[in-house]
């Protein structure tokens, strides 16, 4: 099992017209560690996930993941090694109404040609829809599910890829708390049983107690939201 590293070093993060700055000294992760990220509104907790995943670039300091320092890359590499590495679970779940729930999970391979689909997997987005209880909704389209059924899609697709690092916005923030039990545990199960990383950004402080961390991102970084 191959071990994986995440280290974001002197960030320094400013939006083009301002009014929100973020930076943090230093965050660093390792192979099966999941991290919680707590904190008010608005100090930066998706600003972070961004950051990590190269979404968003900083004016200085150094994102690198297995070695790969995103902050080198361009544009193009950058989406290249995301797709293939990380998994992205969005508060706005970020779904395709006109398909359906299993082509929305296996969306990351409809869009890049870094990624095979193939059988196998085809069989392991069918698993992964069952351990977090959709499966008889494979064929129905998105926009007929509920919020926490479009949540749930939205956790598979992250996971189909087998990413080596986890990235989640409120991944439960819909669910019910039998549900969100489920949910936590897929991902638990998936980052444990292969050795990945877990960045999670929660306002549900029971379940932050879950995670092998808990940071608060007002401890971790200096925000400053003009």
């Amino acid at each position: 099992m191959n071990a994986h590293t995440l280290i974001a070093k002197d960030i320094d993060f400013s939006y083009r017209y301002g009014g929100f700055g973020l930076k943090i000294p230093e965050l660093s992760l390792c192979s099966s560690v999941a991290m919680a990220v707590i904190g008010p509104s608005g100090t930066g907790k998706t600003t972070l996930l961004n950051l990590l995943a190269g979404c968003c670039l900083p004016k200085r300091g150094t994102v690198c993941i297995n070695g790969q320092t995103l902050t080198d890359m361009s544009d193009a590499a950058r989406r290249a090694f995301r797709i293939q590495n990380i998994g992205m679970v969005f508060q706005e779940f970020e779904l395709l109404e006109h398909l359906d729930v299993l082509d929305n999970i296996l969306l990351p391979y409809r869009i890049s040609s870094c990624l095979k689909l193939d059988k196998s997997v085809r069989l392991r987005a069918v698993e992964i829809a069952e351990r977090v209880g959709i499966k008889s909704k494979l064929k129905c389209n998105v926009g007929h599910l509920s919020q926490g059924e479009r949540q749930r899609v939205a956790v598979c697709r992250a996971l189909v890829t087998e990413p080596a690092l986890l990235l989640c916005d409120e991944p439960t923030g819909n669910l019910d708390p039998e549900n969100s039990r489920h949910v936590l545990d897929t991902m638990f199960n998936y980052m444990k049983a292969h050795g990945r990383m877990m960045v999670t950004v929660t306002h549900d402080h029971e379940s932050a107690r879950r995670f092998d961390r808990l940071v608060d991102i007002t401890e971790i970084g200096e925000g400053d939201r003009g």
